[in-house]
C-alpha cells in the first residue's frame, strides 16, 4: 500500500477527480495499479493503437432503462440505456487467482479500444450522480469489458402519411469509422436483463408511452456498409413505433362520422323549413373545417394527405353534398309552383293547335247574313274579318306566341323525331320536377342512397389503409 501514496499524491496534483491526459501521470497509473494487495503492470511492448488480432470480434450489448420521449417534429428519440462493449484482449494478463479486475475508467486510454460510432446518434450524455456510470473491467481469460449508462438522442427518418395508422422503423447501427470488417467485426450479445419492478428477470422489450408502443430488436444478420475505404461491419439495433389508436379514434374519427350521421337527419326535414334544415347542415360542415384545421395544426407534417386528413376531407364532402342536394330541392321546388299551373294551359292550347281545322260548312242564308267587307287585289276578292273573328285571330295569335316557351321545346313537333338538344331539355325539365316533387322524391332516395355510399367508403378506406400499415409493419 506505501507504493500507492506517490501515485494518489499525483492525482491529487491533477485535479482529485480524474485523470488528465499526462504521459507521466498515465505512465506511472500504466505501471502499478493495486487490487486487493496485487499489482497489475501492463507489458512493455503493448501498441494501444493496434487491435488485438486480425479480425477481432467486438460484441455489442444493449439494455434500455426507459424511452425518455418521441419528438415527432424534430424525428427523434431519447432513450436511457446500458451499453456494454466487450473482446477479447490476449495482450494483457490477470494476476494468478483474481476472476476480474475494475480499472480505472481512465486507463481506457492507455489500452486499445474500438472506435465504436453510432450512426444515427444525435447526442450522447453519460449519467451521473456522484460520479460517471461507466466501467472498465478487464477478466481472466483476457476479456475486457466496458460498460456505459447514458442518455442517447437517435435520430429516425419517420413517415406520416398513414398517420395516425403510422408505424415507424427506425434502426441504430453500432460499427466502426475506421476499421473494416477485415479487422474488426461487430455482433450482438445478450447482456443481463434489467431487474425492475415486477419483472421477474425478463428484459424489457416492449414500452408504452402515451402515444405510442415502442418495441426493441437485434438483427443478428451480418450488416455491412459500404464507405470510405472499403466494407465496415456493424450490429443493427431495430426500433418499432406502432401508434396508439384509441385516443384518434374517440378524439377524431367517431366525432366527425357522428356529424356525417347527423347531415342525414336533414333529409327528413321538410324542405320548406328553410331555417331548420340551413343550420343543420352548415353547422356540421363548419365542425367538419373547424376539426379539420386543428388536426392539420396538431399532427406532423408530411409530403402527401395524410390518413386522417383523407378521413376528415371525406367527411367534409358528404356533408357539403348533402348541402347542394337541399340547394337542387329548393329550387326544383321554386321551378315546380312557378311553372305548374301555366304550364297545363300552355300543354293544353300545343294540343289545340296541333289538330286540324274542320271544314267550314255555311249555308246560304247564314252567308247571306253575314255582312262582308273587302278589296278586290289583283282579280281576287280578301274578305275582311268581323269584330268576334279579330277575337279570335288574337287567341290564335297569343297561342302561337306561348308554344315557342323553352318549357315546350320538350315536345317534339308534329310528333316528329326530337333533336338531341331537345331531348335533353325534356330530361332536364322531368329532373327539375322530380326533385321539387311536393311528396320529397329527391330526399327518399338520398336517404337511402347516403349511408350507402359512406359505408363503401369506410370499407375502401379501412382495408386500404390497415393492410399498408401491415405491410410497413413486417417490412
Amino acid at each position: 500500500m506505501w507504493l500507492l501514496l506517490p501515485l494518489l499524491a499525483l492525482v491529487a496534483h491533477a485535479g482529485g477527480a480524474s485523470f488528465t491526459p499526462n504521459k507521466e501521470l498515465l505512465e506511472c497509473a500504466s505501471q502499478i495499479l493495486y487490487m486487493d494487495q496485487h499489482s497489475y503492470q501492463i507489458p512493455t511492448n503493448y501498441n494501444r493503437n493496434i487491435p488485438p488480432g486480425k479480425n477481432t470480434t467486438v460484441y455489442i450489448g444493449v439494455n434500455v432503462n426507459r424511452v425518455s420521449g418521441v419528438d415527432e417534429n424534430k424525428e427523434e428519440i431519447t432513450l436511457d440505456v446500458f451499453l456494454q462493449v466487450s473482446w477479447a484482449e490476449n495482450r494483457l494478463h490477470m494476476p494468478s487467482g483474481m476472476p476480474f479486475i475494475d480499472l480505472p475508467w481512465e486507463f481506457r486510454q492507455l489500452i486499445w479500444t474500438p472506435d465504436l460510432y453510432i450512426w444515427q446518434l444525435q447526442t450522447m450524455r453519460i449519467m451521473s450522480v456522484l460520479q460517471e456510470m461507466a466501467s472498465l473491467r478487464l477478466y481472466s481469460n483476457g476479456t475486457v469489458s466496458v460498460s456505459i449508462g447514458a442518455t442517447i438522442t437517435i435520430k429516425c427518418e419517420m413517415d406520416f402519411v398513414l398517420y395516425p395508422l403510422d408505424v415507424q422503423n427506425c434502426a441504430i447501427d453500432f460499427g466502426s469509422y475506421k476499421y473494416t470488417s477485415e479487422d474488426v467485426r461487430f455482433e450482438w450479445r445478450e447482456v443481463a436483463p434489467w431487474l425492475g419492478l415486477g419483472l421477474l428477470g425478463v428484459q424489457r422489450r416492449e414500452f408504452r408511452l402515451p402515444k405510442y408502443v415502442v418495441t426493441f430488436a437485434t438483427d443478428k444478420s451480418n450488416l455491412i456498409r459500404n464507405f470510405g475505404e472499403g466494407e465496415h461491419s456493424a450490429a443493427r439495433l431495430q426500433i418499432k413505433l406502432s401508434r396508439e389508436l384509441r385516443s384518434y379514434l374517440l378524439e377524431s374519427y367517431l366525432p366527425s362520422s357522428l356529424f356525417v350521421i347527423i347531415s342525414w337527419g336533414s333529409f327528413c326535414v321538410i324542405p320548406e323549413i328553410v331555417p331548420g334544415r340551413m343550420v343543420l347542415l352548415v353547422t356540421t360542415l363548419l365542425s367538419l373545417v373547424t376539426m379539420f384545421d386543428t388536426v392539420s395544426t396538431n399532427s406532423p407534417d408530411a409530403l402527401e394527405l395524410k390518413c386522417i386528413e383523407v378521413w376528415l376531407i371525406s367527411c367534409t364532402m358528404f356533408v357539403f353534398i348533402a348541402l347542394l342536394e337541399y340547394f337542387v330541392v329548393l329550387f326544383g321546388i321554386r321551378y315546380d309552383k312557378s311553372w305548374s299551373r301555366r304550364r297545363q294551359d300552355l300543354r293544353r292550347a300545343a294540343s289545340a293547335a296541333q289538330l286540324a281545322p274542320p271544314p267550314l260548312h255555311v249555308n246560304h242564308s247564314q252567308r247571306l247574313g253575314t255582312p262582308v267587307t273587302g278589296t278586290p287585289q289583283g282579280g281576287v276578292f280578301s274578305p275582311t274579318l268581323s269584330v268576334e273573328d279579330e277575337g279570335l285571330k288574337q287567341q290564335f295569335e297569343h297561342q302561337t306566341i306561348q308554344r315557342d316557351s323553352p318549357i315546350l321545346d320538350s315536345m317534339p313537333p308534329n310528333g316528329g323525331p326530337s333533336s338531341f338538344i331537345t331531348r335533353i331539355a325534356g330530361m332536364a325539365d322531368r329532373g327539375v320536377m322530380f326533385c321539387g316533387a311536393q311528396h320529397g322524391a329527391l330526399d327518399k332516395y338520398a336517404l337511402m342512397v347516403f349511408p350507402i355510399c359512406f359505408l363503401l367508403f369506410n370499407v375502401i378506406y379501412w382495408t386500404t389503409y390497415l393492410s399498408e400499415a401491415h405491410r410497413v409493419m413486417h417490412d
